[in-house]
């Protein structure tokens, strides 16, 4: 049964990419995958689940101690683990099956959420072990979501991923606008305990999904990673790699400024605007919903503008929502403002996420979204705290006012760091370095290893092949090497050298899977200017600390020489 799940999902992807061209692509057409539909509807189930407890938990902490420190720690409980896991968390997704992570995860919190609902049930709960529960809880979210955003590819083709990306935020964002009501009518009619397992059994959703589904198995012929180094590659590749820090820099001057919002509406909606739970409720659906009309309306905007110009103009739309927020007494201006902001928010978080995972190619891809959430998260905690403190300060219209402008300045950021799409882009691993030739195998973790290439070039093409190999620098340093160089040899003004240096023979062999189509048509732009009928000569070397091979008596360094890296 399931791997008739498989087979049937995996045609449909075929089917659709060849009979649906990107033209075809609306808002909504990634719900005709059953696969994506499935997961779609069970995270949405277990997102107002997740919404529906955090309303439970903060009005039974309340109930358990009348100190506020205590309620205000469920949020840090609660995020806190995505600070200390989300990096290992990406590796780990990159490492091992995806698809059991994530059933892993969401039994876990199952686990959970079950427990927490019994103990409260049987009124033993008292509130360091709600505080306990509810880290616990968050660990499990923070395990899971690197894996989770890194599976969305799998399930649509690849020009419906954008608005797939963008109709799990409407749904995130669907469950935001009706989670924290459902919650309050639920803890009323029964109280908190029904609320944990209403929760615990949201996860149930995914859980069936993700056991009935089978991806296409990820082919790999290097040898497996571990998780620590696989987060050093992770962290090397995001510091080499201009497109994702570009998402990174624009993700965490965003989420800063916007974080003000989300902070101080409640404090609007309480003392400003002397509003009721329900009202504040009112105010977070017009969110909501402007959120799930950005779903609808993105698709249509990423036709006429680029990434950036979308972001840019609904960056602006943002900052005057939150002006809007500061000044509006009229509740009917004021919840169409915030739909306005609604549209925003999705439409500008989407085309971060969809950035960041469109521009990195399969092998980091759950790395490079566990940095980007910690990005995310991080900017939006420390934002929500820093604005607190500015509105305790200096008042909360002043505090929204200065986030607003500071948003507005940061649009300038966009010059230095643009937005980059993936037109153009192959991240298809190309294979095209063969196996070094070998004259006896190394062990795997041998190292460092050294790679000299040798280039011969003429004259009048040397500045431009020096030029070329600066992007070629780019890729080595990205896919493994720990330090490059190209060197120029005095006596022979034609030859070339280059070298990098990476860890050990293993994360060579790795390297050799990761480069991609597209850094192959940039190595061979570099290689195109050598002298007719001349080709790179390789070596690789194994350092002499590690390894030493005994030759005629005398100690020398470990030499494997190959026609390419």
């Amino acid at each position: 049964m399931q791997g008739q799940g498989g087979e049937r999902s995996k045609r449909e992807l075929e089917a659709a990419t060849s009979e649906h061209p990107p033209t075809n692509a609306t808002a909504w057409s990634p719900l005709r995958y059953s696969v994506f539909r499935a997961l779609w509807l069970a995270a949405l189930v277990s997102n107002l689940g997740a919404l529906m407890q955090n309303v439970a938990a903060a009005w039974l902490m309340t109930d358990l101690t009348p100190s506020p420190v205590p309620v205000a720690l469920l949020t840090t409980m609660a995020s806190l683990p995505l600070f200390m896991v989300g990096l290992p968390a990406g590796a780990l997704a990159d490492v091992i099956d995806r698809r059991w992570l994530v059933i892993v995860t969401q039994i876990w919190m199952l686990v959970v959420a079950g427990v927490l609902a019994g103990l409260t049930a049987l009124d033993w709960i008292m509130p360091w072990s709600l505080l306990a529960l509810t880290f616990l809880l968050g660990l499990g979210g923070a395990l899971s979501a690197p894996a989770w955003q890194a599976i969305v590819p799998d399930l649509v083709p690849r020009h419906e991923f954008a608005a797939a990306v963008a109709l799990n935020s409407a749904g995130f964002n669907l469950a935001r606008a009706i989670g924290p009501a459902l919650g309050g009518l639920m803890i009323a009619a029964t109280g908190p305990a029904a609320v944990f397992l209403l929760n615990a059994l949201s996860f149930l959703g995914i859980i069936l999904v993700m056991g009935r589904w089978q991806p296409s198995p990820r082919v790999q012929n290097a040898p497996p990673e571990r998780v620590r180094s696989a987060v050093a590659a992770g962290m090397r590749f995001t510091r080499h790699s201009p497109p994702l820090r570009a998402v990174l820099v624009r993700t965490g001057v965003f989420i800063g400024t916007a974080s003000a919002l989300w902070a101080l509406l409640p404090v609007v909606a309480s003392h400003e605007l002397g509003l009721s739970a329900a009202g504040y409720g009112v105010l977070l659906g017009s969110i909501g919903l402007g959120a799930i009309g950005g779903a609808a309306i993105l698709p249509r905007l990423r036709d006429r503008f680029s990434v950036d110009q979308i972001v840019i103009g609904l960056t602006l739309i943002f900052a005057a929502g939150m002006i809007g927020l500061a000044y509006l007494q009229n509740l009917i201006l004021l919840n169409l403002v915030l739909a306005a902001v609604g549209v925003g928010w999705l439409s500008i978080t989407s085309a971060f996420n969809v950035t960041a995972q469109t521009m990195v190619p399969a092998w980091v891809q759950a790395r490079a979204l566990g940095v980007y959430l910690l990005v995310f998260q991080g900017g939006f905690a420390g934002g929500s705290a820093a604005w607190g403190l500015v509105a305790d300060r200096f008042g909360v219209q002043t505090a929204l006012l200065v986030a607003a402008g500071l948003m507005v300045l940061g649009v300038l950021t966009a010059r230095r760091w643009p937005l980059t799409t993936d037109d153009g882009l192959d991240l298809n691993p190309s294979q095209h370095w063969p196996a070094p030739v070998l004259a006896w195998e190394p062990d795997l973790e041998a190292g460092p290893v050294m790679v000299t290439v040798e280039y011969r070039v003429a004259r009048p093409q040397q500045a431009a092949f020096v030029q070329a190999m600066r992007d070629v620098q780019i890729l080595r340093l990205r896919d493994g090497a720990t330090t490059w160089g190209l060197f120029h040899d005095t006596a022979t003004p034609e030859r070339f050298v280059e070298t990098f240096v990476v860890g050990s023979w293993a994360e060579h062999l790795r390297q050799h899977e990761r480069v991609t189509m597209t850094d192959h048509s940039i190595e061979q732009r570099a290689l195109a200017l050598q002298k007719p009928g001349t080709e790179p000569v390789v070596s690789h070397l194994i350092s002499t600390v590690a390894e030493v091979e005994l030759v005629n008596g005398r100690a020398q360094p470990s030499r494997v020489s190959g026609s390419m890296p």
